[in-house]
């Protein structure tokens, strides 16, 4: 760290520093000591590279640009060489920008000094990994070269044959300012072959590396025969390595015609891609988050009457994957969505480590009496800030494991921050429906430090998800998806915090969505087949009542549900009577019952329970006594092992369930009863886990509140001033160390203590060496004396039966 980016950085207004830690809140983590403090953690390679990292493509060709250029340069200097990589003149455009990224990288802190005198900061140098895809300079290439090979390429650098400097004379300092020598560069490129040419076009703009076999041949320019030869003979190319070469910079810029970029704009690249209709979008996009929360409340309905098992791994089984998205009637990738969404929002979690199920946590009860809207919003939250990627589900890890839904190793640290700046990228395009390659090249633009084929397959998923959980609307983003991300506009770099989401923002996007959901109805058409047609969505309590009293046969634009004795049964397990059956169906039809689904309900109804089944193992209760001898005299009944007890009761060795699944097998319609001979109602829909649901995952942390930012600059402020202000070591008097009574010296030292002046002691260290100290006492308890020790520079405790003696300072 350099003592003139210390000072830079204290000479800065508050103002200056406020903005400094607001837009890198890292530095304030814990909130340093002093200004030196703050300077040397804004310098350290992590902090550095956390900034880098936040920069767009033309911010971070600046900071390449001066980290490459040998010594501090004036702002003039850095737009000259700054325009050579435009693709037309520097118009005022430009130079507008320019002026505005130096400013935003003086705030970094990235780049320090007056206009007269650029430089990166401290640190950024070695940060920066082939800055522009240029290589090491000359002096650090040729740094392992002895230095007899060292005068042998100085001698073929400047044709110079007479060896008589000695090979003492050349080091690599010389060889590298050479190199610097326009003309001379020039002249060693003519020299060698098209062929050789060929390979310094292919290594000037990068890789600037490459393997060639035997790279450390020693050759002179005279004897050299292939390319590579030539190249290494004129020291155009540098041995780094048994197989490794590697382009000098000095040669690289040369090559490059004095260019550090190939190509450059301030501006990002435009998102090319379809118009949409804004409004048609919205409202694909709201029919969409509709079906999305509708399919989490089916998943989390049945799960709660058949949950799947938790693998040994923690996952989900392949085959309860299949079916359950044949029971959601979606694809595959679609219900890994679904299930991965959930649990991310603490719906669904597993009951227990081992042989434990997949089930609804008590939170699912609390977020199905939610408008729709609102169910949304927390579905679409938890799936932008959540660290996990359904869209590897089915595939295999680096070990050839399958990766299966809700599998740990599902996390992805930037999943979020992907999410988060990919929908960015459509926020900045509105009514546009962007291509995946139009969206890569602007996050590349944004982000160039964290390009790779990981996020871009993280965008991928990104635009398919969104577009499925009702985000985007024919692949733009909709109004109430954009109003879930975070404010644009921040101060420090075009990235956007992951996962962030602004005061208010979730309840401004439930308002923009309200209007545009499917109006929920509370009726069906009953007809004549013992069918009934849901012309639209169903509210919530007509969906699930329906979902216990008939099946499903059918979904789409309507659903047709099938009333079948078996679903009446159900609903009258459940605590139903024949009448509010009845009541039920005529309250939400639009058409008159229908006769055989009246008859239908009021069959069942009328065998229902009149047979009671209890414990013994079981018995059977039933006030009809030729019932009972009915099914006595059934040959199907033998393996029940039944015995009459009185003419309205038998006796079974079959559990209660069973005796019932037999029973209504052989055509029965028993009840269930309790020892007090109460119905037991059977209900679907009470399988809850008490296990812990998935914690959110952490949002990336954007930045701290304006007082706290303020409250902090103030700290550092004063921590500086007294860090500025301490006092140096003085030496202690000459002579004897002083000696004196223990009393007089604890009455000496508590008269200095109320005067606040000093004193000379003598003091016995650690290991018996009498030393004596100019102190400042403080205070003095238990045995000690805390008191500033001016031979130190610092606040010490002293044991007092250590102190020999006290005399006054002459």
């Amino acid at each position: 760290m350099s003592t003139e980016f210390t000072e830079w950085l204290r000479g800065r207004s508050d103002d200056r520093l406020r903005a400094l830690v607001s837009v890198r809140p890292e530095l304030i983590t814990p909130v340093p000591a002093h200004l030196e403090g703050l300077a040397g953690r804004a310098s350290s390679p992590s902090a550095v590279g956390r900034a880098l990292d936040r920069l767009d493509r033309f911010a971070l060709a600046v900071v390449e640009t001066l980290a490459v250029l040998p010594g501090p340069i004036s702002y003039r200097s850095l737009r000259a060489q700054m325009a050579l990589a435009l693709p037309g003149p520097a118009d005022p455009a430009f130079q507008s920008a320019l002026k505005e990224t130096v400013e935003r990288l003086r705030t970094m802190a990235l780049v320090y000094g007056p206009d007269r005198a650029l430089a990166p900061a401290p640190g950024v140098r070695e940060v920066l990994d082939a800055p522009a895809g240029l290589g090491p300079p000359a002096a650090e290439a040729f740094r392992h070269h002895p230095a007899e090979r060292l005068a042998e390429l100085v001698q073929d650098v400047t044709g110079d044959t007479d060896d008589t400097e000695g090979s003492g004379g050349a080091t690599k300092e010389t060889l590298a300012a050479l190199l610097c020598d326009g003309e001379i560069v020039g002249r060693l490129v003519e020299e060698v072959s098209p062929q050789a040419r060929s390979a310094l076009n292919e290594l000037a703009w990068g890789p600037s590396s490459g393997r060639v076999p035997n790279a450390r041949r020693e050759v002179r320019a005279a004897t050299a025969q292939s390319p590579i030869e030539q190249l290494l003979s004129r020291a155009l190319l540098a041995a780094t390595g048994e197989e490794t070469v590697v382009l000098p910079r000095e040669v690289a810029l040369f090559l490059r015609g004095g260019r550090v970029h190939r190509d450059l704009s301030p501006f990002p690249p435009l998102a090319e891609g379809t118009e949409r209709d804004r409004r048609l979008a919205d409202r694909t996009a709201a029919g969409q988050a509709f079906t999305f929360t509708r399919a989490v409340e089916e998943l989390c309905e049945r799960w709660s009457a058949e949950p799947p098992g938790v693998l040994r791994s923690g996952g989900l089984a392949v085959r309860d994957l299949k079916r359950t998205a044949g029971l959601l009637d979606v694809p595959e990738w679609v219900t890994g969505l679904i299930i991965e969404v959930s649990y991310a929002a603490g719906l669904i979690a597993a009951s227990g480590t081992v042989d434990g199920d997949w089930m609804p946590t008590p939170v699912y009860d609390g977020w199905r009496v939610k408008s729709t809207e609102d169910r949304w919003v927390l579905l679409a939250t938890a799936w932008l800030a959540m660290d996990r990627v359904p869209g590897v589900i089915g595939e295999r890890d680096e070990r050839d494991r399958l990766l299966n839904a809700l599998h740990p190793d599902l996390r992805r640290p930037a999943a979020a921050e992907v999410r988060a700046t990919t929908l960015g990228v459509l926020a900045s395009t509105p009514g546009v429906a962007p291509t995946p390659d139009a969206v890569r090249e602007r996050l590349a633009w944004e982000q160039p430090r964290r390009r790779g084929g990981h996020r871009d397959q993280l965008v991928e998923f990104t635009l398919r998800e969104a577009e499925q959980i009702g985000v985007t609307g024919l692949g733009a983003l909709a109004a109430h998806g954009r109003a879930l991300l975070p404010d644009p506009g921040g101060s420090g770099g075009s990235a956007t915090p992951a996962g962030a989401v602004g005061a208010g923002r979730p309840l401004s996007a439930a308002h923009l969505l309200l209007p545009l959901l499917p109006e929920p109805l509370d009726h069906v058409l009953l007809q004549a087949d013992l069918t009934a047609v849901a012309p639209g969505p169903l509210t919530g309590d007509l969906r699930r009542w329906l979902a216990v009293a008939a099946e499903v046969e059918s979904t789409g634009g309507a659903t047709v549900y099938r009333f079948d004795e078996r679903s009446i049964r159900r609903a009258l397990d459940a605590g139903q009577g024949a009448d509010e059956l009845l009541a039920m169906l005529e309250r939400h039809s639009t058409t008159p019952v229908p006769q055989p689904l009246s008859y239908l309900v009021t069959d069942v109804a009328r065998r229902h329970g009149r047979m009671r089944v209890g414990t013994a193992s079981a018995y059977v209760r039933c006030d009809d006594p030729s019932l009972l001898d009915e099914v006595m005299a059934d040959k199907r009944a033998i393996p029940l092992r039944l015995r009459r007890l009185a003419p309205t009761v038998i006796a079974s060795k079959s559990s209660r369930p069973a005796l019932v699944d037999s029973l209504r097998a052989m055509g029965y319609a028993p009840a269930a009863e309790s020892l007090d001979g109460d119905v037991i109602v059977t209900q679907l829909d009470v399988r809850r886990t008490e296990g812990t649901p998935a914690g959110r995952s952490p949002v990336t942390f954007g930045g701290h509140e304006a007082d706290v930012v303020a409250a902090a600059v103030r700290a550092v402020r004063a921590g500086d001033a007294a860090h500025q202000a301490r006092r140096a070591p003085v030496a202690a008097p000459g002579g004897q160390v002083p000696r004196s009574p223990a009393t007089a010296t604890i009455t000496a030292l508590r008269e200095a203590i109320r005067q606040g002046s000093q004193v000379w002691i003598g003091y016995l260290d650690s290991q018996g060496n009498a030393t004596s100290r100019i102190l400042e006492p403080a205070r003095m308890e238990g045995g000690y004396l805390t008191a500033y020790d001016e031979t130190r520079a610092a606040v010490h405790r002293f044991a007092l039966h250590r102190i020999t003696g006290i005399a006054d300072i002459a």
